[in-house]
């Protein structure tokens, strides 16, 4: 397949990009600084573009599968959702049909009606971040482009650790362990998101991913 990567210079970014060349895809990536980009590799074209910017990169999507968006801007969160508008409309015009989102966990329920930002535990400098990503869950479910996206929302803890290549699988609610943990590393989640990309099960919805 042919993918356009936003976010490859990122901590899950950087990782979902490893996981696509590796397994053989074509691979976009559209960055701010290129010079931050350390990989090489034949299969890997590297483009200076800002989301926020739509001619800085709407040359090099058409032709594309898919697409994936690993984002975030702790400087002004609110940026978040724009981001999401931004690229449904550029991929939609540029007849790119499967569009992956990493978004945040603190929409996911943790009971009926109850998520997990809603947690007088949830650590208040994590609460502008989580929102935005919220807002930007509510730009897809109310977008009417003609893309098969998929908004997918880690483990409560996500962090650098072992490519298990296991993992379980779910929707609208956290995923927990028998101890109440819930967790996954990068490497894992990047799995995730590639195999949403390639098999294309998650149309329109949200999805999670957990020990």
């Amino acid at each position: 397949m042919k993918i356009v990567l936003f976010g490859a210079t990122g901590n899950l970014g950087s990782v979902i990009l490893d996981e696509a060349l590796d397994r053989g895809h074509e691979v976009t990536a559209v960055v701010r600084d290129p010079a931050k980009l350390a990989t090489k590799h034949d299969a890997l074209t590297v483009v200076k573009g800002d989301v926020a910017q739509p001619s800085s990169y709407a040359s090099v999507l058409p032709g594309n599968d898919a697409a994936i968006a690993s984002l975030n801007d702790h400087a002004d969160p609110a940026n978040v959702p724009r981001q999401a508008a931004l690229l449904l409309d550029a991929l939609s015009r540029a007849g790119v049909r499967r569009f992956a989102w990493v978004g945040g966990a603190g929409s996911l329920e943790t009971a009926p009606g109850v998520r997990v930002i809603d947690d007088p535990g949830f650590p208040e400098a994590w609460k502008a971040s989580a929102n935005a990503q919220i807002e930007a869950l509510a730009v897809f479910r109310a977008s009417k482009a003609p893309i098969d996206w998929t908004y997918i929302s880690p483990a409560a803890e996500i962090a650098p650790g072992e490519r298990k290549g296991s993992f379980r699988f779910g929707g609208e609610q956290l995923l927990v362990n028998a101890e109440g943990h819930s967790r996954i590393s990068i490497a894992d989640f990047a799995i995730g998101v590639l195999d949403r990309i390639e098999k294309g099960d998650a149309a329109k919805k949200r999805v999670t991913f957990a020990y």
